[in-house]
């Protein structure tokens, strides 16, 4: 299995259409997209549909991507995945949040994982969703996906002082609204 480090390779080869090469671009970022997407749909089988419907637009725009390493590379999966989320949610007119069913968990959450640590996350989760989509989104790629500053940035086409306003607002806003339903601040 190839590393992320390989990517660049990985990017060159599939530009020719080489059906190994997309195959590992993909087994590679699978994760990392579905995780970025979960946390702004907030559903495992909209999340699932969306991230196929990024690697599809991947393949379709392959020859477009200027990679110039994973990181690069991931920024691009990221705008791919980030324009798909504003279709997915111009398309509905009314959102319907259901509560998480344990079995639709994203694969990271086994079973191991005691109850309070998954209600946990299901107030974050819900909180988030309450945020503006700006701050949604870097504190999805910042905190959740483990982005630097500098790497949103360029995902989401903003200055660094762009992000940490953002950031900080966002987590004040969290902090404000965990407070409010009577949680801890973060």
């Amino acid at each position: 299995m190839p590393k992320k480090s390989d990517t660049l390779t990985l990017v060159e080869r599939a530009k020719r259409y080489e059906h190994q090469a997309l195959a590992k671009l993909c087994e590679l970022y699978y994760r990392d997209v579905y995780s970025y997407i979960y946390y702004r749909v907030s559903n495992v089988q909209d999340a699932e549909d969306l991230t196929n419907d990024v690697f599809l637009k991947m393949v379709e725009a392959i020859r477009s991507c200027r990679s110039r390493g994973e990181k690069s590379f991931l920024a691009w999966l990221f705008r791919i995945a980030n324009n798909s989320v504003v279709d997915h949610h111009r398309r509905q007119a009314v959102r319907n949040h259901l509560p998480l069913d344990e079995r639709y968990l994203p694969a990271h959450v086994g079973p191991e994982v005691p109850v309070e640590i998954r209600l946990t996350q299901e107030r974050l989760q819900q909180a988030i969703l309450k945020l503006t989509g700006e701050q949604q989104q870097v504190i999805i790629l910042r905190f959740i996906e483990g982005l630097s500053n500098a790497e949103t940035a360029q995902i989401l086409g903003k200055s660094e002082g762009a992000i940490k306003s953002l950031q900080h607002r966002g987590l004040a806003s969290l902090r404000r609204i965990l407070k409010g339903e009577g949680g801890d601040s973060l």
